[in-house]
């Protein structure tokens, strides 16, 4: 694969089809068919680097009547046979349309593909690429440095080894390598001596067939889609680099996605998950990108893109896998959600950990946490109730601690703030995730100093919007389009209900709580998030950044999220809409005590959007493992990827039968103790969560908690941008505040508070289709 030129596409709209649809090109016939062409490394529109892997499937005493053409030109490719078919990774595509024809050495045209190809620097779909792009190929597990492709700025300056320029580099690409490794009886990675000798303290590895091999990892780096990318597999000690043995891989791989937040205009780097040894001792081969990790960016249709090419990649030099299964946590656990609703085929199965359904519509709930906290801080601080941490839990739906501090307890308190003996997940865990993602000020990249020039550095908009503006658009002032809304949203309604909160502390709640200014209107942040301490410059909400009330005796204004860009996020498939057409199993650690910001209630909003959208879930698996605060955690990781080999096993036995019928006794609801052995299995294992069954086993030992917005009447699945309203004088008729019955001086605080009506979750967000 080579690397090609700069271009910056046009736009293309975004549009979700299966793989399957399109991996041959304009042949449409049986597959099976005696004498055909197949393209095996993805689909035939989305083609990059120059080349692609194909099959030609004839019978053998027809192969050498057979001959290919590329475009105007005959090629003859290496075959090599891979069970009933033969196989070539054929080169020399031109960028656009390529005609790849199959005849018959009379002439006859016997079949054709039509590939679409692409540079391998991209983009193939997602628009044009985000600039300034900072270069990180030199640092961490990489340490190369990026090849020239400009003499001027813009760019990074590119030096030889004496510091002299050499030129400048946009694409940051680097020249492909392959590494040999060995796992030493240590448990470490050192790099295999290159004199083919054998290190006395190298490990071994049995595989699945009883044979004990040494355990040496073949790792390829390079670049695609300007990301850093990895390959990792076993391979014989000696083996020739230009010709891999692949005698050791099982036909397995795993994609690993990586966790994180970040706003992009970097390329990222390679994560140790890329070298698990766990996995790749089995057989299994391992591939990994930076683009693929959301602490490099969050723009999910750029990462979807990124997947395509780099697995495209892999299997141009190794071959089409048995399965692919995903794995990662957090970011990497959201990543394989989006990806197999965005773009089928990647992924056959996936091992989401600690996961949500999506990134954007947790920024719905977390945008609330500093409002909220300033709000028991600050404004309410006389009230006793907001020195409980437990209370808080009230307005901010997750969990509290007394046994968990906030660091900045002093600070409040010296400064006359309320402090609680205590955290809230909010401040333990999403402090500084709204400067992070609204405010276009605040941010940086490593290596962003040695750019040129530094005006275009300072001119980047720091927030989540703009890593995603090629997909929310740009409003009038050049700011990409948010879309965080709180308008008529009733914080603390369930409390106010439960009795744990006054109507008087309910009112005067939802007037003053306020809500974000246009990130265009933003001011850069003060401490703790920059600058030493000084009272003055003491800002751990972002104070400065939110709407707050212009005069006592006025309501502080909500924001309203831009509505363009809330239908783009549904439209785009930024947000899971619920269909998982692939095997999975949701598994986490419990993590609730300590505040962990993976709250649990995750995977029941993946299972409910499941279930509105596609009627059921039953080929979603959800497992728990417990833990407490300082001792060390069990995983069952490596089980579910057991579990998830018998249940690929079982589909290709058994491939008329469902997912669901396909799954192994195994793969069912469970959660696990401490040390990881089995509490409990079984279907009703977590009943009582989104059904109104008593509590299953599972259930009873996992207490789960909610957000701001299910606190506020919102729905456990947690994807509704902006409600729909219904008018006060309606909510005032229908119950919404029973069993308070508002009086009349009441009724017109409300209508005050909220000019435009009030949250009504019965009826769907009108950005949002039917998921």
């Amino acid at each position: 694969m080579k690397l090609g030129t700069l271009r910056v596409a046009a736009a293309i709209p975004f549009v979700m089809l299966p793989l399957c649809s399109l991996a041959h090109g304009d042949h449409h016939g049986d597959r099976g068919a005696r004498t055909a062409l197949e393209l095996l490394s993805g689909p035939a529109e989305w083609v990059s680097g120059g080349d692609a892997r194909i099959a030609l499937h004839a019978a053998p005493g027809l192969r050498d009547k057979l001959v290919l053409w590329l475009n105007d030109s005959r090629i003859q490719p290496v075959w090599q046979q891979r069970g009933d078919r033969l196989e070539a990774v054929i080169s020399g595509l031109v960028e656009g349309r390529n005609r790849l024809l199959l005849r018959h050495r009379s002439g006859a045209v016997l079949d054709s593909l039509s590939l679409n190809n692409h540079p391998i620097t991209g983009p193939l779909f997602s628009g044009p690429q985000q600039q300034p792009f900072v270069c990180t190929s030199q640092q961490g597990a990489v340490g190369k440095p990026a090849l020239v492709d400009a003499t001027v700025p813009p760019g990074n300056p590119v030096k030889d080894g004496l510091g002299n320029l050499q030129g400048y580099s946009r694409d940051c690409s680097i020249a492909t390598f392959v590494t040999y490794w060995y796992r030493s009886t240590g448990n470490q990675w050192k790099p295999l001596p290159t004199d083919g000798s054998r290190p006395a303290d190298i490990a071994s590895t049995t595989l699945a067939d009883g044979r004990v091999v040494d355990f040496v990892v073949r790792q390829e780096r390079g670049t695609i889609n300007r990301f850093l990318y990895s390959f990792a597999m076993l391979a014989p000690r000696g083996e020739d680099p230009a010709a891999p043995d692949l005698g050791l891989w099982n036909g397995r791989l795993q994609y690993w996605f990586q966790g994180g937040v970040a706003i992009g205009h970097s390329q990222g780097t390679l994560h140790g998950g890329a070298m698990n040894a766990d996995i790749l001792r089995s057989g299994t081969a391992i591939v990994h990108s930076s683009g693929n990790n959301t602490g490099t960016h969050y723009n999910l249709q750029l990462a979807a893109e990124t997947a395509l090419m780099t697995k495209e990649r892999f299997i141009e030099r190794y071959g089409r896998p048995l399965y692919t299964y995903g794995l990662g946590g957090s970011g990497g656990a959201i990543q394989q959600y989006i990806l197999q609703q965005n773009q089928p085929g990647i992924l056959d199965a996936a091992l989401p950990v600690q996961s949500y359904p999506d990134m954007v519509t947790q920024t719905i709930h977390v945008g609330d946490c500093e409002l909220l906290e300033h709000y028991m801080d600050a404004t309410d601080r006389a009230n006793p109730k907001w020195r409980v941490a437990k209370n808080r839990t009230w307005l901010v739906g997750f969990n509290a601690e007394e046994s968990v501090a906030d660091p900045l307890a002093g600070l409040k308190a010296g400064l006359g703030y309320s402090t609680a003996l205590g955290s809230t997940e909010c401040v333990k865990s999403w402090r500084g995730l709204s400067p992070l993602t609204m405010n276009p000020h605040y941010g940086q990249v490593p290596n962003q100093q040695f750019y040129e020039p530094q005006s275009d550095i300072a001119a980047i908009r720091w927030t989540h919007y703009d890593d995603l503006r090629t997909i929310y658009g740009a409003d009038a002032s050049g700011a990409a389009r948010p879309t965080w809304d709180n308008v008529g949203v009733q914080y603390g309604l369930r409390a106010l209900k439960e009795g744990q909160i006054t109507p008087a502390e309910f009112l005067d709640l939802n007037r003053k709580i306020g809500g974000w200014k246009h990130p265009s209107e933003m001011v850069q942040e003060g401490f703790p998030f920059l600058g030493a301490f000084d009272p003055a410059n003491f800002d751990p909400w972002s104070r400065r950044n939110m709407n707050l009330a212009p005069a006592p005796d006025q309501p502080a204004p909500r924001t309203r999220g831009d509505r363009r860009a809330q239908r783009a996020a549904y439209s785009s498939g930024m947000v899971f809409g619920g269909r998982l057409e692939i095997p999975t199993i949701d598994h986490r650690q419990y993590l609730e005590r300590e505040l962990d910001m993976h709250n649990a209630h995750q995977s029941f909003a993946v299972r409910q959007r499941m279930r509105e959208e596609m009627g059921h879930s039953r080929h979603l698996v959800i497992w728990f493992t417990d833990t407490m605060p300082g001792q060390p955690k069990a995983s069952q990781t490596l089980e579910a990827v057991a579990v998830m080999d018998e249940w690929m096993a079982n589909i290709r036995a058994n491939p008329r039968k469902s997912l669901a019928q396909n799954r192994p006794a195994r793969a069912v609801d469970s959660c696990f103790d401490l040390q990881g052995r089995l509490i409990y299995a079984g279907d009703d294992a977590w009943n009582g969560i989104l059904d109104h069954k008593p509590a299953g086993p599972c259930t009873q030992r996992f207490p789960l908690y909610g957000t701001s917005r299910t606190m506020a009447g919102a729905p456990l699945e947690g994807g509704i941008y902006q409600c729909a309203l219904k008018s006060v004088e309606r909510a005032l008729r229908d119950g919404t505040y029973w069993p308070w019955v508002p009086d009349a001086a009441a009724a017109a605080a409300l209508r005050s508070t909220f000019p435009d009506g009030v949250c009504d979750y019965s009826r769907p967000d009108r950005a949002r289709p039917r998921w």
